[in-house]
């Protein structure tokens, strides 16, 4: 029994991190283009940097919550049954809940909040301070670090690795996003051509287009998903 499960915003919302976008089109009260392109760090690198400075400070403060602490539940009893890769998380999210709530096997296909990437030298590194200021990268002592995530005209991180764990998965869940737009809608497509179970858990019907739908907050409605599956197994 293999599961892969792709996440999204809203299994973060019930710990308090805003949704990637608001209903008016705004991140955070800024414009997409603004803080989230190769092109907006190059026209204010300031603004940029003060913008993840700022989530990077509030993700620390966030805590898991019971959907995360359920997947790390299903991570770790499935795993004892059936080994250490039985459950993979692709997540969309930057924040590092996922791992805190206990989860292992993690792929940040967006990147993360807790890593500056050095564009002098390529260099990732574990960071939780500051980088408003421009700080020298560890590796080569140049000060060219920025957040180490995939903006808008970059290409997502561990390609092959996502598609790796598409291969033989039995059931493909995603949680907390629609289902409906890339990637989540050409990752259940491809897990249900590879003859996966698809099951959605969000907050929003998709209108049949998983084999199963179970609607409300990642909070309330993983852990009851993560117990039954655990009984059916």
């Amino acid at each position: 029994m293999r599961i892969t499960i792709l996440t999204g915003a809203g299994i973060s919302a019930d710990s308090g991190i805003a949704t990637f976008r608001d209903a008016d089109g705004l991140w955070e009260n800024h414009r997409v283009e603004d803080v989230a392109s190769p092109a907006a760090f190059r026209r204010d690198p300031q603004l940029v940097q003060r913008f993840y400075d700022l989530r990077r400070e509030a993700v620390q403060q966030a805590e898991p919550n019971a959907a995360h602490r359920a997947l790390a539940k299903l991570e770790r009893e499935l795993g004892a049954a059936h080994g250490d890769d039985a459950v993979t998380i692709i997540t969309q999210n930057i924040d590092d809940l996922h791992e805190r709530g206990g989860s292992r096997n993690v792929i940040h296909m967006h990147g993360e909040l807790l890593s500056a990437l050095c564009t002098s030298c390529e260099g990732r590194h574990r960071w939780k301070g500051s980088l408003i200021d421009g700080p020298d990268c560890p590796s080569c002592g140049i000060a060219t670090l920025r957040p180490d995530i995939v903006w808008f005209g970059e290409n997502i991180y561990h390609t092959e690795a996502i598609y790796r764990a598409l291969e033989d998965c039995d059931v493909f869940a995603v949680i907390g996003t629609s289902g409906q737009v890339y990637p989540a809608a050409g990752l259940a497509a491809e897990a249900a051509q590879r003859g996966a179970r698809t099951v959605l858990l969000n907050l929003e019907s998709t209108g049949g287009l998983f084999d199963d739908e179970q609607l409300g907050p990642a909070a309330e409605i993983v852990p009851v998903w993560v117990d039954e599956l655990l009984t059916e197994i």
